[in-house]
This record gives structure tokens, sequence and C-alpha cells, in this order.
């Protein structure tokens, strides 16, 4: 099983008992270790994986961090977990700023089992960052995030790229929020910038407000304009030309169809759902090139959600009411815990069984 499929069942996992793992402990032993073998250590190593790691911080004596990753008698990660219904903050992780600058781990994780915050030392040597340079939820896989984890496993796990990879991401995140601040209401010094290739002479404040109210919505234009190239593109692919009538009415392969980690994502959170009102077995997946269809008893009559995750940049969620859906935007997978309601309710109509 590769690393991607081992991540699959353990967010499964996740998503089912979230809500019984109400202890520290809890979270440890069912979430945090099986994620620790998945990236490929053995937990029951104690030279590998140190459990209550204790190293003495100046007057601290005896404070422990969770977890300790070593190698040939380094640390190479310092872990500290909470309870996964707990919310993960920079006031968490006081032993982790302690310890970071009294072993040679330059990277540290906090997290409840649920959500990860990977931290490092990228703005000053052996000094702990205190905002994360990557975080993920096991409740909302993306793809990019399998690509990110891949470089913390056993096997592939090389310091100075992680270092370097936690400085590029670091900024990524840092330049996106700009950006989003900066299209969403322009700085001066913004606005100034488009105004040098627009105006002609003196910029007026006249000119300069117009072009400060305009500059949102040009970049949601232009954002718009390449979507929709997008799907002009991938229909003019799927629309075959002139073919001969006997290849016009051959089916697409069935290969053709990708079912997406999100998707799988999307129908494991709808599934864990469901679970409090009927056999996690019940609810299945089937995908088409449009949308994800998530079937009560694998039977496409019984709908009980979609998910219209195809486009590159907005997704959906169907839900259903007789044979009238309504489809809400989706800007995280973690969303579609506020449609429960309608889910139970969906289910309820589908199977009159089901006591209320």
């Amino acid at each position: 099983m590769d690393f991607a499929s081992r991540l699959a069942e353990l967010q499964k996992r996740t998503i089912e008992h979230r809500e019984v793992l109400l202890t520290e402990e809890a979270a440890k032993t069912a979430l945090v270790m099986p994620f620790l073998q998945s990236l490929g250590y053995d937990v029951f190593n104690p030279k590998e994986v140190v459990p209550e790691f204790t190293a003495d911080v100046g007057i601290k004596k005896g404070e422990k961090v969770d977890y300790a990753i070593c190698q040939d008698g380094k640390v190479n990660i310092l872990i500290e977990c909470k309870p996964s219904t707990a919310e993960l903050n920079v006031n968490h992780a006081s032993q982790l700023f302690r310890y970071f600058s009294v072993t040679e781990s330059r990277l540290a994780i906090l997290t409840n089992g649920v959500n990860y915050q990977f931290f490092s030392d990228v703005e000053k040597p052996n000094k702990m960052d205190e905002r994360p340079f990557f975080t993920f939820s096991m409740e909302a896989i993306k793809p990019s995030d399998i690509r990110t984890l891949e470089k913390f496993a056993k096997a592939d796990f090389d310091i100075e790229k992680i270092i370097q990879e936690a400085g590029h991401l670091k900024l990524q995140s840092l330049l996106r929020k700009a950006m989003d601040r900066e299209f969403a209401e322009p700085s001066d010094e913004f606005v100034r910038v488009f105004a040098a290739h627009v105006v002609e002479g003196r910029l007026t404040p006249g000119a300069k407000e117009s072009i400060a109210k305009l500059i949102p919505n040009t970049v949601a234009a232009i954002i718009r304009d390449k979507v929709n190239e997008r799907l002009a593109s991938a229909l003019n692919a799927s629309t075959p030309t002139m073919a001969e009538p006997e290849e016009a009415e051959i089916p697409a392969p069935e290969e053709a169809i990708i079912t997406t980690q999100e998707e799988l994502s999307g129908f494991h959170i709808v599934q864990a759902i469901a679970s409090r009102l009927v056999d996690p077995k019940r609810i299945v997946i089937r995908d088409s090139k449009s949308y994800c269809a998530i079937l009560l008893d694998d039977n496409n009559r019984k709908t009980i959600a979609r998910l219209w995750f195809n486009s590159p940049t907005t997704r959906y969620f169907g839900t259903f009411e007789g044979k009238d859906e309504t489809r809400h935007l989706m800007p995280d997978l973690t969303s579609i815990y506020q449609y429960m309601g309608q889910i139970e309710a969906r289910l309820r109509e589908l199977d009159p069984t089901i006591l209320a």
C-alpha cells in the first residue's frame, strides 16, 4: 500500500472516530501513532520514536514533549499532541519552543491528530518560528499536502531539503496573503503601480479612486476568463470532430474517470455523518465525468449528495430534497459538516425505517 492509500485509510478513521477521541492519550494512540507509521517510522522502536521525550531546559526540569523522532541518536522531529477536539494555537507549543533550542531538531509538529502544524527555524536559526510553515487537516487532504508530507517520510528524510521547502512554503503563504489583501483592498502603492501603465501624466485623486475600485473587479474577470478558457479547452478536447460512425458510438473508457483524493475525502466526510444513522457500508461513491454521486445502497435512485469538484477553482456540494438538488459553494471540505442536517434528512427520506 502506497503512502497516499495509507493516508486515505487514516483519514477515514479520523473522520469516523474524531468525536469519541476526547483525551490527548486517545488522540495519540488512535491518530498520531498511525500517522507516524504511515510515514514509515517504527512507533514500537523506542530508539526511533521516543515517547515522553525529556530534556532539562534551564530552570524547567523534567518537562516532556509527547514524541521525538530520532535517527542515529539524533533528534530529527519533536511532536506535541493535544486532544482531537482541542483547537491548536501557539500557546499549546510552549514545550516545543523550549526544546527546540536545546536539541538538534530543526522540525516540530503540533497536532490534535486531525490538524497538523509544522514548524521550523526559517526566520532565526535554532529558534522555532511562531508561525507554522505548513498546515494540513486530516479531514480535507489535498494532493499538494500528500506531496509535501512525503518529504517527512523516513525513507526520504533530508533535513536540508525540508528546511529549503519550509522557506519556500512560508514565503508562498506570505505572498498569497499579501496578494489576497491587495486584490481585495488595493493599497496606494499597488494602485500607483498599475496607474503608471494606464494613466498618462499626473495621477489625480479621482483617477486613483477609480482604479482602486476597478482592480478587484478586473482581477475577478481575469480569473473568470482563465477558468472559462480551461473549460472550453476541456470541452473541445472531449468533443469528437468528424469521427467514423463506428468510432462515435464507442463509449468513453471507464479509465477516463479519475476519482481524486479530494472527492474521496468529501465522500468519507458524508459517510462519517451518515454512519450516525445507517451502517457506513451502505454509503457508496459512484464517480462520473461531471460529479461524484454518493448513494445509499449503491442505488442511483437513492442519491444522498453530489460532489461537484471537477472545476479547477470552484467546488460545490449538492444536497437533495425529493428530486430537487441544491448546490452549495464549498470554500473547503470541512464546510460539508454545515449540511449535516440536510444529509440526515435525506437519509430518512430515502429509508423510512430510520428512526427520527
